[in-house]
């Protein structure tokens, strides 16, 4: 069976979307501004939402409440509370509204950093079963000093330090605790610190560059090229004794496809075509077959990680177009089922999405039956 993609039951996500945003030189704050063609706030909740945390309470400005609507319009599980003066009264009242929802983690996330990649959360919710907290954590790169601003210092000593990013992920009950006990007099620069002062160990768990966050002016520019297309193909050989999915959706059979994953050749051929339109290598590279953490997983996690490199690099899914061949089983009966699904992970809608079938006239190894090949194409947006 492959691995479910959604955290625990009992998971619930806080964006902290409550200030000014004045560097940014937006018009409006930038958490509501287009970035890559929807409002910087709404990324990050739909990456929550795709994977299935609810509630996600999102903190804003007081006063906001039409255009937090507007940029949320039609998420699942998304309310919005007024945040407060400091980020971490903001994440308070955000924590607040979730008593009495059986929250048993939470994850507190910046909207300034929109592209928020599922392996991160993945790496982050398998920390908590060891640790009441947990952070994505980058090194840093460059050289360091300490400075008064004129003259260089002393070095900072680079291999100790770390970037720390969000979202941040601790068992709820330590983690509002530790904001209702937290000096109102004191500022806080994120919920770590805010952990750390209430003896709360925080692990550190492995980051991701694609959590920049946007800050400046210069972070809303163009992407390059307008558009741009890919196309895929790939190959299983049908089995005894394996499951059949097809598209992210299983379909009883008499044989399944065989593969170091779960064999998905549909959504092999869909990742392939994405990485292919990004220039960004092929699936064997990003999940190489002779790995063993990738053996039975779940083809979903990889069409998640080739749609969250295209959003980390400006593209959104324009239309999907996807040819399977086979003379069975039937596809015409899972065709709604399997546009729905591919939807869903790809963040795109079911418009957007096609799926075809045809045979080879019993010609050829699908001819016999002794396999399933699909072809994938694909056309991305720049944002």
């Amino acid at each position: 069976m492959p691995q479910s993609l959604a955290p625990p039951a009992g998971t619930a996500a806080v964006i902290v979307a409550a200030g000014a945003g004045l560097r940014a030189g937006q018009p409006v704050p930038k958490q509501f501004a287009l970035w890559r063609g929807k409002p910087l706030l709404r990324h990050s909740a739909e990456s929550f939402a795709r994977l299935g945390i609810t509630p996600i309470v999102v903190a804003i400005p007081a006063g906001a409440e039409a255009i937090a609507d507007e940029a949320l319009n039609g998420l699942p599980g998304v309310r919005m509370v007024t945040g407060g003066a400091t980020r971490q009264a903001s994440v308070r009242a955000a924590l607040e509204s979730l008593v009495g929802d059986q929250v048993e983690t939470v994850l507190i996330h910046d909207a300034a950093r929109p592209n928020l990649p599922s392996g991160v959360i993945a790496r982050l919710i398998e920390a908590l079963a060891a640790n009441p907290g947990a952070i994505p954590v980058l090194p840093v790169i460059d050289s360091l000093t300490e400075t008064d601003g004129a003259l260089m210092g002393i070095p900072a000593q680079r291999e100790s330090l770390r970037r720390v990013q969000t979202p941040q992920a601790f068992r709820y009950a330590a983690i509002l605790a530790a904001h209702r006990a937290w000096p109102g007099d004191l500022t806080a620069g994120d919920d770590a610190q805010v952990a750390q002062a209430a003896g709360i160990a925080v692990a550190l768990v492995e980051g991701d560059e694609a959590l920049h966050k946007i800050t400046t002016q210069a972070d809303f520019g163009p992407a390059r090229a307008p558009v741009r297309i890919g196309t895929g193909y790939d190959v299983h050989r049908l089995a005894d004794g394996e499951e059949l999915w097809l598209c992210g959706v299983r379909i009883e059979h008499d044989r399944g496809l065989a593969g170091h994953s779960d064999a998905d050749v549909a959504i092999h051929a869909l990742v392939d075509a994405i990485l292919g339109a990004l220039a960004d290598g092929d699936i064997g590279q990003h999940f190489p077959p002779n790995d063993p953490q990738w053996r039975g997983a779940s083809s979903d996690r990889f069409l998640i990680h080739a749609a969250e490199r295209a959003a980390a690099l400006g593209y959104a899914i324009g239309n999907v177009d996807l040819t399977i061949i086979c003379e069975a089983p039937k596809i015409g009966p899972h065709r709604d089922a399997m546009r729905a699904r591919l939807a869903q992970l790809l963040g795109a809608p079911i418009a957007a999405i096609s799926v075809k079938a045809t045979t080879t006239e019993r010609l050829g190894f699908a001819g016999r039956g002794e396999g399933i090949a699909v072809q994938a194409a694909v056309t991305l947006f720049a944002n």
